[in-house]
């Protein structure tokens, strides 16, 4: 799908470097991983499941005899789970290179939390935002670090009320989907706009999404995406819009390896509408670079995890 645009043959090697993939045990994520296992990356699967990892980790095996994967145990959604999870990868790399906030749910109805948030937020945002302050260190301590935040075409349709973060007033299923992508992404220019003013060319911080591809939180966001993965008649559409896993997942690849990729960047599938295709360079909305808006969700996120950040040193 990608014959006249960027493919991972034009990414650099990535031996010796580490990364870490939240959710790399299915989809997007268990694609992400594949590719960078076979540019020589060291690649620690960050996943809730650890036997769904594990035959994940057993297939990439598979295809890349020579890969170096391993499996850390995380659950997005506990935040306990997430400071666990941080401490075993600080304590084991020295060093993280790349860390790709992939993970992501579509919980479906009104659910929180172990830690009292909106599932689709407290999983998608809020455990990605304190498990990559947890972090620093490791990111840090690489020669050119990257934070990889994926979002979606959902994010558009996202907004965030400050006095209702629980949706106990205003749940629906793409209204809390569309929130968390939203976040996730306002997250990745305020984090970018923050080691920017804290004088760091490194890390740098950058947002990726796979447009339209064969997954389970796609299949749940619509109504009109259940039809077109269900409708027999329309397969041509499926195969011209939405790509596999594999082709999905190279938004991501590009944004963790190119080397022009540059902080605040935003990488998307360059065909119709941004659901498939090669990878770009796109623009989020313009909610996306509010400056206020990025303070104040950083500042909640803050409160609502307890992880505070250095971006000084």
């Amino acid at each position: 799908m990608t014959p006249n645009g960027w493919t991972p043959a034009r990414a650099p090697r990535m031996d010796g470097k580490v990364v870490v993939v939240t959710g790399a045990n299915s989809g997007v994520g268990l694609e992400t991983a594949r590719h960078l296992a076979r540019l020589g990356g060291q690649v620690v699967m960050a996943c809730r499941h650890s036997g769904a990892a594990a035959a994940a980790r057993i297939d990439i095996l598979r295809t890349v005899p020579t890969a170096s994967v391993e499996i850390v145990q995380l659950d997005l959604a506990d935040l306990a789970s997430v400071h666990k999870a941080a401490d075993e990868i600080t304590t084991t790399h020295r060093s993280v290179d790349v860390l790709i906030n992939n993970a992501g749910v579509m919980a479906g109805s009104r659910q929180l939390t172990v830690d009292g948030f909106e599932m689709d937020f407290g999983t998608s945002f809020l455990g990605h935002f304190a498990l990559t302050g947890l972090l620093l260190a490791p990111l840090f301590a690489a020669e050119a670090a990257r934070v990889v935040t994926v979002g979606s075409n959902a994010h558009r349709a996202g907004r965030i009320d400050f006095d209702d973060l629980t949706m106990a007033r205003s749940f629906s299923p793409a209204r809390a989907y569309g929130r968390a992508k939203f976040a996730q992404l306002v997250f990745a220019v305020e984090l970018q706009r923050r080691l920017t003013a804290a004088g760091r060319t490194w890390p740098i911080s950058v947002a990726a999404h796979p447009g339209a591809t064969h997954s389970g939180v796609m299949r749940n966001q619509s109504r009109l995406l259940q039809w077109l993965f269900t409708t027999p008649s329309l397969h041509w559409a499926r195969r011209t819009f939405v790509m596999e896993g594999v082709d999905g997942a190279l938004p991501s690849v590009r944004a963790a390896t190119d080397p022009g990729v540059l902080g605040g960047q935003y990488y998307g599938p360059a065909g119709p509408l941004h659901l498939s295709g090669p990878p770009i360079l796109v623009a989020a909305k313009d909610d996306v670079y509010d400056a206020e808006l990025g303070r104040r969700l950083w500042d909640t996120a803050t409160e609502l995890t307890g992880v505070y950040w250095s971006l000084s040193g």
